[in-house]
């Protein structure tokens, strides 16, 4: 097994990373309060975390191990390993699905964004918040992440948009300060 950069800084992650705004978060998403959210790639929690209370349940993802561990310590989250591409979620099963700072991270982007559209419902959103590649201060910190050996492949907001061809999507990209907004709306 290749080694896990996430299981070494799950300790100290959210001290180190910022919390997202949660402000932005819930005006992407737009969640009902009963709404079932994915936080896909979610780490920690340190983004779902903070949405659960405009939310009725919450399911964080990731394959670290080390991460899940600190997930499981917040109330409500129910941590579950697993890889983006290959889900183990029914079909429609997600009102909202989220993903921040973790698309570059995946090994199959395209797998990854066909697993994301078969477990959210009709009318749901897949929100992706990426770091803005075309941002020269993001291309350090994918040159830094390349010689630290992580598996990052870092996209440009249209092309993750582009990720998304299926009948039925509309999709939304825009930016803000160094992040770009990818929503995926399931007609």
């Amino acid at each position: 097994m290749p080694f896990d950069h996430f299981d070494l800084l799950a300790p100290i992650y959210e001290k180190v990373i910022p919390a997202s705004a949660t402000e932005a978060m819930l005006r992407e998403l737009n969640p009902s309060p009963s709404c079932r959210l994915l936080d896909a790639g979610g780490g920690t929690g340190r983004v779902s975390g903070s949405l659960q209370e405009h939310v009725g349940s919450v399911v964080l993802s990731d394959i670290s191990m080390g991460m899940l561990k600190q997930a499981a310590e917040k109330d409500n989250l129910r941590p579950t390993c697993a890889l983006t591409e290959a889900m183990p979620f029914a079909d429609d099963y997600f009102d909202c699905v989220l993903m921040v700072d973790a698309l570059h991270h995946v090994n199959d982007q395209v797998q990854t964004a066909r697993e994301l559209w078969r477990i959210i419902k009709p009318g749901g959103r897949i929100v992706i918040q990426e770091p803005d590649i075309r941002r020269f201060s993001v291309k350090l910190i994918a040159i830094a992440e390349k010689l630290a050996l992580m598996r990052s492949h870092f996209l440009a907001p249209q092309k993750i948009a582009n990720l998304f061809p299926f009948d039925g999507v509309e999709v939304d990209v825009h930016t803000e300060d160094f992040s770009a907004w990818v929503v995926v709306k399931k007609k």
